[in-house]
């Protein structure tokens, strides 16, 4: 095996629409693949199913970035993610990890999420009421993006009129590509940002409420178990993962059905495959790609090869997931695929908490769609659909037409 490394080549629009003929290759090469991904740094890139799950359970692989040896990686980070994201569970390891993760795990219970199955309902058939006269709509800015904006909005108590702000700074701060972004920008919604949680978090401390952030404020104030950092770092997390890649999940699962027809008109004649269409659109084109970063504390063997301590180790969860060893028939959109333990949410500890909130989202959003909007089709060319670059993929804009009221009585 080559190790010679790769060029992730996010300013080839090419890529960034289909990165999938490249992942396969890398997999091809072998299953551990050096890599130059965003912003000039090293990767390691864990290409094949088995490898990446057990990679994703070894606490040998730390998700603290402090870990990493390569001096670039801390400079390039962004403030926001140096002052808060180093302070919450995406980023940290046990014991604080195990701390932090248990006291917002009763908030994303499968019962607890279930019990908002019709509050969902209800804000999705408000959104599509509002593009059905019109027989055409942009399905990122009308539909996908503000369903999970709304609804985690609701869960944590943020006011609808301060949910747009929120949402611009949260683009700023996570826009990627081949170059990085402007600092002095993405700073600036930082400072926002963190402006913003401060006086909300006060807020609700003056008149707690019945949400996750109220919660969280008594862990900190009475409880004393989240420090002043760890609340602003959670609540921004929450907020943040709350909605991204939901909305990634329901634009991407959609298009995915646009460019397979058999699959659309299928799953229109089995509702009862929604479950199904969902895991199968995380495993084909999931939200992240290409995958999750670890840490090497030490020297860990990956396959037969010698990753160095403090390198950055990428689980390539879009390149496992279309594992032949593990999927058959990997490249083919199939919503009746069974036995489809994909690791678009992760593996082991830091699997994603809420997961069960986003795959109901996903099967109300695509389930009422379907039913709501016949004659379902692209308003564009599938060439130029544009694609989000790096690390959080999904469909830019999603223009579609369909059949009105209007036309259906015709």
């Amino acid at each position: 095996m080559s190790q010679q490394p790769v060029l992730l080549p996010y300013a080839d629009p090419a890529f960034v629409a289909d990165p999938f003929p490249l992942y396969r290759q890398l997999r091809e090469d072998g299953p551990v693949r050096r890599a130059v991904i965003a912003g000039g740094l090293d990767a390691w890139l864990v290409t094949r199913y088995e490898d990446g799950l057990a990679a994703l359970s070894d606490p040998r692989l730390s998700s603290d970035v402090q870990d990493a040896s390569d001096p670039r990686l801390i400079k390039q980070l962004p403030r926001f993610e140096r002052e808060s994201m180093m302070s919450n569970m995406l980023r940290s390891d046990p014991p604080d990890h195990t701390r932090l993760r248990r006291l917002v795990s009763k908030a994303f219970t499968a019962r607890r999420v279930a019990g908002l199955r019709p509050r969902i309902q209800e804000i999705t058939d408000r959104l599509l009421d509002a593009v059905v006269p019109a027989g055409r709509a942009e399905l990122v800015a009308d539909f996908a993006l503000p369903l999970p904006v709304t609804v985690i909005s609701e869960l944590l108590g943020v006011p609808a009129d301060d949910r747009h702000d929120f949402q611009r700074w949260t683009d700023a701060m996570l826009v990627r590509g081949e170059r990085l972004p402007d600092p002095v920008v993405v700073d600036e919604a930082w400072q926002q940002m963190r402006g913003y949680l401060t006086k909300h978090l006060a807020s609700k401390r003056d008149r707690p409420g019945d949400d996750l952030l109220s919660a969280l404020i008594n862990a900190h104030d009475e409880e004393r178990r989240l420090s002043h950092d760890e609340l602003i770092a959670m609540s921004f997390l929450l907020l943040v993962a709350g909605y991204v890649t939901t909305v990634n999940l329901i634009a991407g699962g959609i298009a995915a059905l646009l460019a397979n027809p058999d699959q659309l008109t299928l799953l229109r004649e089995r509702p009862e495959l929604l479950p199904d269409a969902i895991e199968e659109f995380l495993r084909y084109d999931g939200p992240v790609s290409p995958g999750i970063a670890r840490f090497a504390r030490e020297d860990v063997e990956i396959a037969g090869v010698t990753i160095p301590r403090g390198a950055t180790v990428l689980v390539a969860s879009a390149i496992a997931d279309r594992d032949p060893a593990r999927f058959p028939d990997p490249d083919r959109l199939d919503i009746t695929r069974r036995d489809n333990g994909h690791l678009a949410f992760g593996h082991g500890i830091h699997y994603c908490l809420g997961a069960p909130l986003a795959r109901l989202e996903g099967q109300i959003a695509v389930g009422t769609v379907l039913r709501r909007l016949p004659d379902l089709a692209l308003a564009v060319p599938p060439a130029e659909l544009s694609w989000r670059p790096g690390g959080l993929r999904g469909p830019a804009r999603l223009p579609v037409t369909f059949a009105s009221p209007g036309d259906r009585a015709g």
